[in-house]
């Protein structure tokens, strides 16, 4: 059985393979991504990345897919870009938020004196409003970590959630 993937490349963007290394270029910038399974193979041809194998086992077609879904969104991300809106909310204790070189601080959380801290990747931007964040970049795999990581270090200990509903949650992700 032989399954076969085809991915359409954008106008503007520019796929190489050098080995098992997937580089993509575009306006918004360069990522790349090494994709090694055995039986599978990549090949770019006449404006498609064409991911195929023989293999006739489950895993195996499973990551044709997965790999089909990665250089899409790489190409998505080069052109257009990724942005996760996260909105703050509290009702008990005001939250204050101050942006480190790789750190996002969230003081006041619940009213407790030590500060939180939430890691931004690399190559990732956020921006603080008045109750919200914007977190921007051309990695969807990244920004969504950095996303989750905020939201992850509000998360409340030791007290009834439904009570308080304090945190930085996200609302959209465009």
């Amino acid at each position: 059985m032989v399954t076969i993937e085809k991915i359409e490349i954008p106008a503007g963007v520019e796929v190489s393979m050098s080995g098992d290394m997937v580089v993509v270029k575009g306006p918004k910038g360069e990522l790349q991504r090494s994709m090694y399974y055995p039986n599978i193979s990549i090949v770019i041809e006449d404006g498609h990345v064409v991911i195929s194998t023989g293999s006739g086992r489950k895993t195996v077609y499973a990551m044709v897919g997965t790999f089909a879904s990665h250089i899409h969104n790489m190409c998505i991300g080069v052109t257009v870009g990724y942005e996760f809106s996260m909105k703050v909310v509290y009702s008990h204790f005001p939250i204050q938020l101050k942006l480190h070189p790789g750190i996002l601080e969230i003081g006041n959380f619940l009213g407790e004196k030590m500060a939180r801290n939430a890691k931004i990747h690399n190559g990732v931007t956020v921006m603080i409003g008045s109750d919200e964040v914007t977190v921007t970049g051309i990695d969807k795999e990244k920004v969504g970590n950095t996303a989750a990581n905020i939201e992850k270090a509000t998360k409340i200990r030791k007290r009834d959630p439904r009570v308080f509903q304090d945190g930085i949650y996200r609302v959209q992700k465009a």
